[in-house]
């Protein structure tokens, strides 16, 4: 009898502690299995992911932004790269497609079509609200592009905080397509006839509140995601540097007279409806709304000088590489899931001490995707623990 009951407490005992290991496995390994189909020049590809990191090695031109691309795109539903989704699909397809498997549980399908919507598919059901499938997968993407965000003008900016935003809170992606529709519909009111009609002072007040509104939420969220990463930034800044220098990152704002404190949701929308007001005159001759979330910026600063406007090249690296780091970070303490991280020929950026900084702190919570052309960045260890994908 006790050694029955020895040889069921060792059987249940391996049984247990491979469950344990499998799900160890599960929480590091987030995305397990691609497959894509007419995206960009991938006719057909398909890889079964193994290990906590995967280097894509090919020559240039083969397809590696491509391929993490897809990865971008089916955990963000937007790329950095493509100015619109049909740039995604194959030149000779009407149709592409990118399946990822996660956790080895749920099945994630991405149709893109040329002519109609996008579809999304979990377990074979379609997605209603597209947004829910950041409650299945998300990114943090960094390539060589991303310079910009810090050298650019605005846009790239906004672009990258919502992005953010989007992340933390998926419904931040309603918000913006609701206001970027109502910033359409108003500036085709303004150029039809309508608005030389008695009721048109009616229908600028109605787009007025709405915007007001929306815009409120959106500059609320927008502001709480800059000051919830900038320690983040501080830390990796100072890491990346070796410097205890001073980092600065302001969201400005055309709200007149707003004190930074101020959050408020009446006493913003009140303010953001008052310049709408003031600027219609304005708004009827050109056609266009000049104020607003669409015309944001965002300021940053090290020793309270503009990074983009004064800073060095090698400042600038510094910065866009804290910055994405800080990303990573934020979302993996706010979600308690790190978020996979795309590294897009990031490394032929970056002098040898950055690499080093950069290539010892990825892969070890998060599963990440690096491409390459050679191996000659990467030491032993580092390779010897990561997956080689062949273009």
């Amino acid at each position: 009898m006790p050694f029955k009951f020895f040889n069921f407490f060792k059987d249940n005992l391996n049984i247990l502690n491979l469950a344990n290991l499998i799900n160890e496995c599960i929480n590091k390994i987030f995305l397990n299995k691609l497959k894509i189909k007419n995206f960009r020049n991938h006719k057909s590809f398909e890889i079964d992911l193994k290990e906590q990191r995967a280097i894509v090695l090919g020559c240039n031109g083969i397809g590696k932004s491509n391929l993490l691309e897809s990865i971008e795109f089916i955990s963000q539903l937007k790329s950095n790269r493509a100015l619109s989704d049909k740039d995604l699909i194959e030149n000779d397809s009407d149709m592409a497609v990118v399946f990822g498997q996660i956790d080895f549980r749920d099945d994630l399908k991405l149709n893109l079509f040329r002519k109609g919507p996008k579809r999304i598919y979990v377990n074979e059901s379609i997605l209603k609200k597209q947004s829910e499938i950041k409650n299945y997968i998300r990114s943090v993407c960094f390539c060589s592009n991303d310079i910009d965000i810090v050298r650019s003008e605005p846009n790239y900016r906004r672009i990258w905080i919502d992005k953010v935003v989007s992340q933390l809170e998926p419904v931040y992606l309603d918000l913006i397509s609701r206001f970027n529709r109502l910033l359409k519909q108003r500036s085709h009111f303004w150029r039809s006839e309508s608005f030389s009609r008695k009721q048109s002072s009616d229908i600028v007040e109605s787009f007025d509140i709405q915007m007001s509104i929306i815009s409120t939420r959106i500059f609320r969220r927008r502001r709480r995601a800059l000051l919830k990463i900038k320690p983040y930034v501080e830390y990796w800044h100072n890491h990346l540097s070796k410097s205890k220098e001073q980092i600065g990152i302001n969201y400005l704002s055309g709200i007149q007279n707003i004190s930074p404190e101020e959050e408020e949701e009446e006493v913003i929308s009140k303010k953001i409806a008052e310049q709408l007001f003031n600027q219609r005159s304005i708004e009827a001759l050109t056609g266009k709304c000049n104020f607003g979330p669409h015309r944001d910026d965002i300021e940053f600063l090290i020793n309270n000088i503009s990074v983009r406007k004064y800073g060095s090249s090698g400042q600038q690296r510094t910065f866009i590489l804290a910055l994405k780091m800080a990303e990573l970070d934020l979302l993996s303490k706010t979600l308690n899931v790190p978020p996979i991280l795309i590294l897009d020929d990031v490394l032929a950026e970056l002098d040898i001490t950055r690499q080093n900084l950069l290539l010892n702190s990825v892969g070890k919570d998060s599963q990440c995707f690096i491409s390459a052309t050679h191996l000659d960045k990467f030491n032993q260890s580092f390779l010897g623990s990561s997956q080689m994908i062949h273009l």
